[in-house]
This record gives structure tokens, C-alpha cells and sequence, in this order.
């Protein structure tokens, strides 16, 4: 493990592993999901569109704190009002004005919204939907498309499911994205037991024409609840999420990530004749109204006006190009592949025939890092990316699939020889 860089990073790791189970509190940022000793394992402080580590280096960032930077580390503005709010409290026993304004916001841009109520994250958000959809159909079961946190009725349908009791098991199951028919199956399955069916509206994969409205007729015929989870796309694909962009109504929908640019601030909203069932099902925390994230929040949805939406469509678009023109001069279409919306595209590296693990997009993610960019397989674009960052990204792609076409040419084997330390890991794999 070549740790001459990063020093520090190396000494801290150490230090994690007999404090915090896995390293760290979230997931992704486990140093199992970075090539250690070129990618380093913490991070000390950010500005704009930049981070820099414990040891000083600095790195344009992609994944954006997995997506919450939408306007770009420590903005002015809303630092600005989480300072002011700052100076008269953070939580306190009895609601504060503000978040009525926030509400009076979002519900102006989310399409059919006539409730919201607010938590931290994006699982309280998914997870206060199910347990809603499950109070006003009477139902127990969930059907669910793509990820959508870390609570017991979708992680049961996971790897990562030890700790999930048996009987919770039991009501959840998936469908796959895209595909009328595989959802139509499971609710078959379950005739008249589904309470919701809750997936990314766009995600890895952009709706084709009429999904969405489909999928909305079909779940709606089985008497179930749609909940849309737009924990990324909310705000970010523009005012009114996807639901604006593709003309379309969920029953409820979750939101969180750019909502507040970084502070912790999640979101569920709906239709009156359903979000007031919360006046009896059971949905609160002690900070769900703290109103440091909801100033940000405010200050946020204020600098989101059409030119924000503007650029990071054609900042993303402009990405994309020049990312798919890599992938086809190096040849490797046949595992790269590129898609999502433009404010936030996917570069998937799927793993050559042989390979024992994640030797590809480690290689592809280990030259990025080595030209100062951090990559995860999210491009999360914010206002803060300027051109010159830009022009960074699509170099350092174009290094790392660069590499990954030499290192084929001699199979499998030859990407891993090219891997300066272990490969990185599978978010969700079996642990058993």
C-alpha cells in the first residue's frame, strides 16, 4: 500500500479501526470503497468544487458528499444564513417560523404537493412514506426499485440484511426498474397486499416514454400507494424534481441530498388527503425542525433559480460528451458505460470476464485520484464546477480509461497488476 502521499490518512485509518465499527458512519465513505494510498481516507475540509485531505492534497469532487453539494462546499450564501440562525439557536421546544417558510417553499415547487413535513435523512423520508402508505391502504407489503436507505423494510431486500427480522422479510420484495411486466408480477404475487411501490424515478436508468404514468396506472389498479423517492433527484433535476420533468404524480414523494447543500434535512410531501394521516401515525424527532437546515435549506432553494439549473444541465451535458468520447477512442464501451441525467451521470465500470473483484473501476478510480479527482461512479455536478474543473474531470477519465484499455490488453490479470493496493469492495455484497 503505497502511503507516501497520504500519511496521515494512513494514520488515521488506523486509528478508526479500533474506534467506529467499518471506519466510518457512512457506507460509501468506508475506506474499502477507495483504492488506499492513492485515494485518501479523510478529508479535511472543503471550498466550491474542491476538497482537500489530512494531508493537504487537493482533488476536484465528484461525488459531492454522495450528493447533498449542489451549489458547492461551504457557499457564501448559505453559510451566511446558517450563521445568522445560528446566533439565535438551533433547536428549540416549540416550532419556529421558519419552518413554515421552508414548507411554504417546497410545496410551491413540488408538483401536487399540498403537505410536507421534514426529518434528517433521506431513510426517515422513505421510511415515514412506507409506514404512511401502509396506514392509509391497510396493507402490510412493499414492492421497491433501487436503493432507498438503511431501515429494516428495504435493506431486507439486500445482502445486507442480518439483524432484519424474518417476518419483515417477508413483506418486502423488488421489481425490476423499466419493466411493466416484472412489476405486474410481484403485484400479482401479492394480490391485494401491497401498500407501496416505491423506486427511484430516474436514477442508473432514465425512464422511457410512459413508464412512469404506467407503472403509476398499473400500481394504482392493485390498490397500491406510488411513492416516488427522489432523495437525489429532488431539486436537483429541477424546481419540481422528476415528477415536474416528467409530467407525472407520485402519491407521495421523498426528498433529501440537495434540499439543504450539505446540512442534514430530509423531507416527505404529499397530497393533503394523505399526509394528514400523520396526524395519527407516528412520525417525529427531536430534530425535525432544527432550523440550522432549514436556513441552509432556505438559502439553498433561493440560489436554484433557472440559470442554477441552467448550467448544471449544460455543465453535465458537456461531461458526458466528453466522457463517452474517451470511452469510445479507448475502446472499452464493452464495460464503461455512461447514463443517468445530465446533472448527475453515472460512469459504470462492470468488471472483465475473470476478474475476482472490483479490479476495473479500482484502476479507473486509482488514476483519477493520481490527477487530483475523486470518483465513485457518481458525477454529482454542482454550480461551483467551473469550466477549468471540468476540463480536470474529463483528463483524469480519460487517464484512468486510458489505463484500464493497456491493462486488458493482457485480461484480467493485467488490470490487477496495474492496482497499487487492494481492490475496493462491493457496497452490497453477501456477509454471512
Amino acid at each position: 500500500m503505497t502511503d507516501a502521499r497520504l500519511p496521515e490518512s494512513a494514520r488515521l485509518r488506523e486509528r478508526a479501526a479500533s474506534l467506529v465499527p467499518a471506519w466510518t458512519h457512512t457506507l460509501s465513505k468506508n475506506p474499502t470503497q477507495w483504492m488506499q494510498g492513492t485515494a485518501p481516507a479523510f478529508l479535511a475540509r472543503g471550498a466550491g468544487a474542491h476538497v482537500w485531505d489530512v494531508d493537504g492534497n487537493r482533488y476536484v469532487d465528484l461525488p459531492m458528499a454522495l450528493g447533498p453539494i449542489i451549489l458547492g462546499h461551504a457557499h457564501p450564501v448559505v453559510n451566511e444564513a446558517i450563521t445568522k440562525q445560528l446566533q439565535d439557536g438551533i433547536t428549540f421546544t416549540l416550532p419556529h417560523p421558519i419552518e413554515l417558510e421552508v414548507a411554504e417553499t417546497v410545496l410551491e415547487r413540488v408538483p401536487g404537493a399540498e403537505r410536507v413535513r421534514f426529518g434528517k435523512t433521506g431513510s426517515d423520508a422513505t421510511s415515514a412514506a412506507v409506514r404512511l402508505a401502509r396506514a392509509v391502504t391497510g396493507r402490510e407489503h412493499v414492492l421497491a426499485a433501487g436503493y432507498h436507505g438503511w431501515h429494516d423494510w428495504f435493506i431486507a431486500t439486500t445482502t445486507r440484511d442480518i439483524g432484519v427480522p424474518k417476518a419483515v422479510k417477508e413483506l418486502s420484495g423488488t421489481f425490476a426498474y423499466g419493466d411493466l411486466e416484472s412489476l405486474r408480477a410481484q403485484l400479482e404475487v401479492r394480490e391485494g397486499k401491497v401498500a407501496a411501490v416505491v423506486l427511484e424515478p430516474s436514477g442508473a436508468e432514465v425512464p422511457a416514454d410512459g413508464y412512469l404514468q404506467g407503472l403509476i396506472d398499473l400500481a394504482h389498479e392493485h390498490g397500491a400507494l406510488v411513492v416516488f423517492d427522489e432523495v437525489i433527484t429532488g431539486f436537483r433535476l429541477g424546481p419540481g424534481g422528476a415528477q415536474e420533468r416528467y409530467g407525472v404524480r407520485a402519491d407521495l414523494v421523498a426528498f433529501g441530498k440537495a434540499l439543504g447543500n450539505g446540512m442534514p434535512i430530509s423531507a416527505l410531501a404529499g397530497p393533503a388527503k394523505y399526509m394528514d394521516v400523520l396526524n395519527d401515525v407516528f412520525f417525529s424527532g427531536t430534530h425535525g425542525g432544527e432550523v440550522l437546515s432549514l436556513a441552509a435549506a432556505r438559502a439553498t432553494l433561493g440560489v436554484l433559480d433557472a440559470a442554477a439549473y441552467e448550467r448544471l444541465y449544460s455543465a453535465g451535458a458537456w461531461l458526458r460528451e466528453r466522457v463517452e468520447a474517451s470511452v469510445t477512442a479507448h475502446d472499452v464501451g464493452h464495460l464503461v458505460t455512461v447514463s443517468g441525467e445530465d446533472p448527475r451521470t453515472l460512469v459504470l465500470v462492470s468488471e472483465p470476464e475473470g476478474a475476482e473483484g472490483l479490479w476495473a473501476k479500482s484502476l479507473v478510480q486509482q488514476e483519477m485520484a493520481r490527477k487530483g479527482v475523486l470518483y465513485n461512479g457518481n458525477n454529482f455536478i454542482c454550480l461551483a464546477h467551473t469550466d477549468e474543473d471540468l476540463e480536470q474531470v474529463a483528463d483524469a477519465y480519460d487517464a484512468g480509461l486510458s489505463a484500464l484499455a493497456k491493462g486488458l490488453t493482457d485480461g484480467p490479470q493485467g488490470v490487477l497488476a496495474l492496482l497499487e493496493s487492494e481492490a475496493v469492495s462491493p457496497a452490497f455484497r453477501a456477509v454471512r
